[in-house]
């Protein structure tokens, strides 16, 4: 098996019903903001770092940027100035990554003067690291010029250089004699590359029993090694006259691949080994040769974070290589990897040939086995030991290669997926496994990439994406992206990575102030801080594990029952794979897998979706199995389980052997086989298994859980598993229960991220350790609720009755006591947790109120003199419909800010006792709202909904909402080359807007 994977330790960087929700925010009051986190609950890091611990999240748990430079192209005075907009915008750090995609005429970047690790570059990182020190943020560096990791000056001749093993073949029929060089390889090689050496011939016969829509069949007890064979003058080999046969030349070279759309250095870089300690050492000593001066290992030790690697997307014309391979399968498996090789030879990435289908499969098995732990010791575990060095921690997409990513997460201080390349929330779900298995904290996301909307992008759209990879087990966002200002011939508004991208929009923001809504981006960099403050404290719980026999991730694969039929129904889960069975947290206890972190109810395993989806089980995991069941796991197989078979090629004895520990298994009282997936809900409830979060029907409702000394914390979101599940995500409105762990009596709280105000909630039933309420969230829209004692953040209500039913749209707690809230006169009856019933009268309530007018102030943002210089005009309209900008003649093209102003009046016997909230309706992009002068609290992007009571007051009330918009509408018309094909987009305030007044009642 590969290595056992290890942790470092913790990482050392430290809502519901829609009437519910703003009814709590409501009772709140005013300066509720403040004692929200007061009795801060105990962190993965200790303590809560202060009483505002949710209000004001602190910046090691805010959002990052990806950063993009033009290499070494720029300036100390602009970085610095960069580095201030991004922690004035609220946001914690960033990544500063070589990516130029748009600059086609790379000569401008003259990477002999300006290239990565050039001095200018290392200057302009210097620059950025002391203003981040100042400033408080952390910065994160690539380890290579764009990606793949790559080394200036490596040719790729070199030992170090990233290699390719690739064919030629020859085929030739019964008897037939092949006289001449040995086949060449299918593939010419790569420019620079000026060494190919033979690596091995064989030949064998073609079985067409054993042929594919894709591989051609053969006989692996024909396989012959000619490899001695070959001469001077080539290869001479007459085939036998029983059946046609291929002769296979394999030669290893260099890939010669370059880091992303460069080049970025002088000399060029060249993409190393990811398999071999010889390519780890090239970046590792280039960068202490080279870069690490040191005043940059000082200025690293004061706001340096992490050393990040992309995904690892090698580009070759066979499988990635390296010469220690064929030794380390040998010693992995005890047999010579040779005779196996036409297996899993590649031609691009599509396999060749094939032998007997499950032979097959066990031989690719042990082999990308054997290529997962070349990959995890020498690349991964040896750059996370280089950077802790350093003081430094290794963040990495640990994908793209067919390894164990859930090992390689395991084993990284930051695991990170991504948005643009996850087909769905299960991708995150494997990596947020290693990370807790692990011991870990933060599981990172490369969010918000879209291909194709550069200049278009919504917040509302990024939230909508980020809140099911949040609910999967994503507790740190790395925003793409923010780049530097400007190259020479930038177009307005400025050097964008990916835009234009071969004449496109392109993919992935360029945030900044160079965007309209960048004026109200702390109210985004709070709400996502305050989501990571939640879900990084304590430890991550989830309902089951499931042991994914191949650990890959990317992939879009799930976990039957549970993907499609369990999450609507509430359950958790995350993917292990066999090496975390092995780290110090596999342990069971109360019937609990890692009960000092994930603490899994359940083990499922199933067959491996990888290879059709047969049952295999390698023999030293059964053992760990039984051993864990044997502790009292519950553990629950789906397939024929009493038939298994060893994932990879099986020594003698071994098969019988793994069905022997199988049959024990299977004898155990915690351990139920089911044939069907559809039963696998019954056979977890027949185990006493059942989740943390129910409700009676399917629905879109996602969860994750953390556990902490204080409370438990449940993030609920209305989202969907990936982004093209159909149909769209609907409204939801029904009960949820929750549970309280660790024997808790605790009372629920509501935590809103988008105020940072947490109240205690005054409408729910008990029932032992479950507490049930009503959850009622629009599409994407995300809520906190927290279980806990009564008295955190700053809950005075003491030990007071709350309401278990009521026919009132709204009960909650005010300093006046227990109160209803409603929008209609009437009687309203509330049942109370004593068992009393009381009544309370609302004779009368204004009525909501429609704005017939409006008056609209646009600042149009267009091109001005230079690239980063941005004509701001001023239109001023008056609106007796509110309509998006593109159906307003003279701002169908236009981007910019509009501040929307009305007037409404209210009754004279307006008091304190009533309330209001803003309605407004279809808005976009963000928005905030301004009562007589006062910024009512922060705008819920994906239910803009408003609490504007305490800012309402007798007669005239002036009513300003401001709205930003992305700038694709200007771009269409200012670059039509690029935007041209972009349709109009709808942005602005399109309501309808309504105010509607609430009053109050105390419950006797």
């Amino acid at each position: 098996m590969p290595e056992s994977v290890s942790s470092r330790g913790p990482s050392r960087r430290t809502v519901l019903a829609v009437g519910l929700t703003a009814g709590a925010v409501a009772a709140a009051g005013p300066g509720s903001a403040a004692a929200a986190g007061a009795g801060a609950p105990q962190t993965a890091h200790g303590p809560g770092p202060s009483a505002d611990w949710f209000a004001d999240p602190v910046r090691g748990l805010r959002p990052r940027f990806r950063w993009w430079w033009p290499d070494g192209l720029v300036d100390a005075d602009e970085i610095a100035r960069e580095v201030d907009a991004i922690a004035d915008a609220g946001f914690g750090g960033a990544e500063i990554a070589a990516v130029h995609h748009s600059v086609k005429d790379k000569s401008v970047l003259d990477t002999a003067h300006h290239g990565w690790a050039s001095r200018p570059w290392r200057e302009g990182v210097e620059a950025a690291l002391r203003r981040a020190a100042r400033r408080g943020l952390t910065l994160d560096l690539t380890l290579g010029p764009s990606w793949p990791v790559a080394v200036p000056g490596l040719t790729p001749d070199d030992e170090a250089a990233a290699r390719e093993l690739v064919l030629g073949r020859v085929q030739l029929t019964a008897g037939a004699r092949y006289e001449g060089p040995v086949p060449p390889p299918g593939h010419a090689p790569a420019s620079g590359v000026n060494r190919q050496t033979l690596f091995a011939v064989q030949a064998a016969r073609i079985e067409p029993a054993y042929s594919t829509r894709k591989e051609t069949g053969l006989d692996p007890s024909s396989v012959r090694d000619l490899t001695a064979t070959v001469t001077d003058t080539g290869l001479a080999w007459t085939a036998p006259d029983d059946g046609d046969w291929v002769l296979i030349a394999y030669w290893l070279r260099g890939s010669a691949q370059q880091p992303e759309s460069g080049p970025h250095s002088a000399p060029a870089a060249y993409v190393v080994d990811h398999l071999s300690a010889a390519g780890t050492a090239a970046v590792t000593r280039f960068w202490e040769r080279e870069i690490l001066t040191p005043s940059l290992r000082s200025l690293l030790r004061a706001a340096g974070g992490a050393f990040f690697e992309d995904s690892v997307e090698l580009e070759t014309a066979g499988p990635a290589w390296t010469p220690a391979l064929p030794e380390a399968f040998e010693k992995h498996t005890g047999r010579a990897l040779l005779p196996y090789l036409p297996a899993v030879i590649l031609d691009g990435s599509n396999q060749v040939f094939a032998f007997e289908a499950q032979l097959t499969r066990q031989i690719r098995h042990d082999f990308w086995e054997t290529v997962s732990g070349l990959f995890n010791r020498h690349h991964v575990r040896a750059l996370r030991d280089w950077a802790h060095s350093l003081g430094m921690e290794l963040r990495a997409q640990p994908y793209g290669l067919q390894t164990d990513a859930i090992a390689s997460a395991a084993i990284l201080d930051i695991p990170e997926g991504e948005s643009l390349g996850f087909k769905n929330l299960d991708d995150h779900r494997c990596l947020a496994g290693g990370r807790d298995m692990a011991g870990q904290t933060v599981l990172s996301c490369e969010a918000g990439a879209y291909n194709g909307s550069a200049y278009s992008t919504t917040w509302d759209r990024f939230l909508r994406t980020m809140g099911g990879a949040y609910a999967a087990g994503v507790n740190q966002t790395v925003v793409h992206g923010f780049s530097y200002a400007t190259v020479p011939g930038a177009s307005w508004p400025g050097f964008a990575a990916f835009s234009p991208y071969n004449g496109t929009p392109g993919y992935g923001e360029s945030w900044g102030p160079r965007q309209p809504t960048w004026r109200h981006l702390n109210d985004i960099a709070d709400y996502l801080g305050r989501v990571h403050t939640v879900l990084q404290s304590g430890t991550a719980r989830a309902d089951v594990a499931i042991l994914r026999q191949t650990g890959y991730t990317a992939t879009g694969i799930g976990a039957s029952w549970f993907t499609a039929t369990g999450v609507p129904l509430g359950w958790t889960h995350q993917f292990l794979s066999g090496p975390l069975l092995n780290l110090p947290n596999a342990t069971v206890r109360g019937g609990r897998l890692a009960p000092d972190g994930p603490a899994y109810k359940a083990l499922f395993v199933e067959g491996d979706f990888f290879y059709g989806s047969t049952p295999t089980l390698a023999l030293t995991d059964a053992r760990r199995l039984l051993a864990l069941a044997r502790a009292g796991l519950p553990v629950v197989l789906l397939g024929a389980f009493d038939q298994a078979l060893t994932p990879g090629v099986p020594d003698e004895g071994e098969t019988e052997g793994l069905r022997e520990i199988l049959a024990r298994l299977l004898a155990l009282p915690t351990v139920v086989r089911v044939t069907d997936k559809a039963a696998v809900g019954d056979a977890l409830a027949g185990l006493g298994v059942t989740p943390d979060v129910r409700h009676a029907t399917a629905s879109t409702l996602l969860n994750a859980h953390r556990a902490t000394g204080d409370a438990d914390f449940y993030y609920l979101c209305n989202g969907k598993h990936a982004e093209t599940v159909k149909p769209p995500v609907a409204a939801i409105d029904h009960d949820v229960t929750l549970r309280r762990t660790r024997g808790r009596t605790g009372v629920p709280y509501l935590l809103d991220p988008w105020t940072g105000r947490a109240v205690r909630l005054a409408r729910y039933t008990e029932d032992g350790d479950d507490v049930t309420l009503r959850v009622a969230l629009q599409p994407g829209q995300a809520v906190i609720v927290a279980l806990g004692r009564p008295g955190l953040f700053g809950d005075r209500q003491g030990n007071r009755p709350h309401a278990v039913s009521t026919d009132a749209p709204e009960v909650l707690y005010t300093e006046r006591g227990l109160t209803i809230r409603a929008a209609a006169p009437g009687t309203y009856t509330t049942r109370l947790s004593t068992g009393r019933t009381v009544t309370a009268t609302v004779a009368s309530v204004p009525d909501p109120i429609t704005p017939e007018r409006w008056d609209l102030e646009v600042e149009d943002w267009s091109p001005g003199a230079g690239p980063t210089q941005t004509e701001r005009l001023r239109r001023t309209l008056a609106l007796d419909t509110l309509l998006p900008w593109s159906r307003i003649p003279d701002l169908a093209d236009s981007a910019g800010i509009g501040r929307y102003r009305t007037t409404v009046t209210l009754p004279d016997d307006w008091t304190a006792a009533h309330d209001a909230r803003l309605e407004l309706g279809q808005v976009s992009d963000t928005v905030r709202v301004t009562v007589n002068g006062t910024r009512a609290p922060a705008v819920d992007r994906l239910h803009p909904v408003v609490e504007v009571g305490a800012l309402l007051r007798p007669g005239r009330n002036l009513i300003e909402v401001e709205v930003a918009t992305p700038l694709v509408n200007r771009l269409r018309v200012a670059q039509p080359a690029v935007f041209g094909t972009v349709a109009r987009q709808d942005h602005g305030l399109s309501g309808p807007v309504r105010l509607v007044p609430y009053a109050r009642r105390v419950l006797s």
